[in-house]
């Protein structure tokens, strides 16, 4: 296991923590050489303000809290944030949220992030069987996962070929390779990240489930946005 990685696990282990926190999960995948859009971590105002002159608009910003997993239900993602004024008003807002929804909540700051463009949303999956390990798995992301449950599976580790195929099983496989003046989305990139999530949980034995929803593909590379890791 990379020694980075091991100092993000062991962190949550001592916190007694089976779910890596958004900025953990997308560290994670960064050091595996999955593209990620980096989660940058504001626990004040202040650092808020400072980061998003770092980074650039539009950004993202989301509560930080272990205690809060779907942060879209209480009210914790704030997207289009384009000037320093609504960083400060989605800062405390979100924390607003948090407070009102979750009230005992631990509550550590925010994340921020740039706002990827939108693509093709997909998705890519583990989850740690009794019985067979490590399953991979690959769909269509968004909501499309939980309303057409278009998906494939392959125990890990995985090779390119058996992540090509993957793809290619898929029934909404037109919608990858142009369907109706849609552009091709970079299925290469698809396939890496498919084999470099074989690769992560072949070293992090304690993954139990990595979900990666959305990531938007493009003609040209694909970005995960949103990332979650659980472990045993």
């Amino acid at each position: 296991m990379k020694k980075e990685a091991k100092t993000i696990i062991d962190k949550a282990r001592r916190e007694g923590r089976k779910v890596l926190m958004e900025n953990e999960s997308k560290d994670l995948c960064l050091l595996y050489g999955i593209p990620a859009t980096k989660a940058y971590v504001a626990k004040t105002l202040d650092e808020a303000v400072e980061i998003s002159k770092k980074i650039g608009f539009p950004l993202v910003m989301k509560i930080l809290s272990p205690d809060i997993i779907h942060k879209s239900d209480v009210g914790g993602v704030i997207l289009n944030i384009t000037s320093v004024e609504e960083v400060i008003e989605a800062y405390r807002k979100v924390i607003s949220n948090a407070k009102k929804y979750v009230p005992n909540a631990r509550i550590i700051g925010v994340t921020i992030q740039k706002q990827a463009p939108k693509g093709l949303e997909v998705i890519v999956g583990c989850i740690k069987d009794p019985n067979f390990g490590h399953v991979l798995m690959f769909g269509l992301g968004g909501i499309f996962v939980e309303v057409i449950k278009d998906v494939s599976f392959r125990i890990a580790p995985v090779n390119e070929n058996e992540a090509r195929e993957m793809i290619n099983e898929i029934k909404a496989k037109p919608l990858l390779y142009g369907y109706r003046g849609h552009e091709k989305v970079d299925i290469d990139t698809i396939v890496d990240i498919i084999t470099k999530v074989s690769e992560m949980v072949g070293e992090i034995k304690e993954i139990e489930q990595i979900d990666l929803n959305p990531i938007f593909v493009y003609s040209h590379g694909a970005k995960v946005v949103d990332a979650r890791i659980i472990l045993e």
